[in-house]
């Protein structure tokens, strides 16, 4: 068994299209698997397919080796899957901690515990707990979203396109953030269409083209590879 979240010949269809076609990678505990692809290569889908958004055709999706694909969302969300969302996707008219607080399962207890847990992680967040969503940077906001998303303590996070529209010097730092959420124990999967931020906090990589994978590897055997330099080109 493969401890944390296995795709195993997974096949989509939407409106009559095959958007995944036969995809199987294995994404491990304690590590960053890159996902890695053009836009519209299909990385999306791949998360979303995961959480239970879109269904699975053929294949199956396993975490820890318990197939997902009889599952509704909440109950994979239940199970350890946690998304972070293109976009981030905040609560604009929330502040910093009541977004954490409607992520965080629990009561009252278990939610302060949390909070204070991801203020610990992110300090720079506690210093803007009563600010509104949409007044933080788009750095802050990117660490609101990922904070978010660990409140619960998952066992595989969904990252996806995290670096969109951030500075090289913020991009650093959650670099320095993802590599300590795998090495505590957490799979990552971190789909991105920008390779060189990705591949430089991954253990692997997959390189997707049109809804299929076209090479699997450790980050550094991706990086000099010609499937990604033809898969960024879509």
């Amino acid at each position: 068994m493969i401890a944390g979240l296995t795709f195993q010949q997974v096949s989509v269809r939407l409106s009559g299209r095959d958007v995944l076609s036969g995809i199987s990678l294995a994404v491990r505990t304690g590590q960053v698997t890159a996902l890695l692809g053009a836009n519209g290569a299909g990385k999306s889908t791949l998360l979303r397919s995961a959480l239970g958004f879109f269904p699975v055709g053929d294949g199956s999706i396993l975490l820890d080796g318990m197939p997902l694909d009889r599952m509704a969302v909440e109950a994979r969300v239940r199970a350890g899957l946690a998304w972070c969302p293109e976009g981030r996707r905040l609560f604009p008219a929330m502040s910093v901690e009541e977004n954490l607080a409607v992520a965080c399962p629990g009561g009252a207890r278990t939610r302060r515990d949390g909070i204070a847990e991801m203020f610990a992680r992110f300090p720079g967040l506690a210093d803007k707990r009563a600010d509104l969503a949409w007044q933080l940077s788009g750095g802050q906001q990117q660490m609101l979203a990922l904070a978010r998303a660990m409140i619960a303590k998952p066992k595989v996070l969904l990252l996806d396109e995290p670096s969109l529209g951030l500075a090289p010097t913020v991009l650093d730092d959650l670099s320095d953030q993802v590599r300590a959420i795998a090495v505590e124990g957490t799979a990552v999967l971190l789909a991105e269409a920008h390779p060189a931020w990705a591949l430089a906090c991954a253990d692997h990589a997959a390189v997707m083209v049109r809804g299929r994978l076209v090479a699997k590897g450790t980050a550094a055997e991706i990086a000099g590879s010609k499937a990604l330099s033809e898969g960024l080109l879509g």
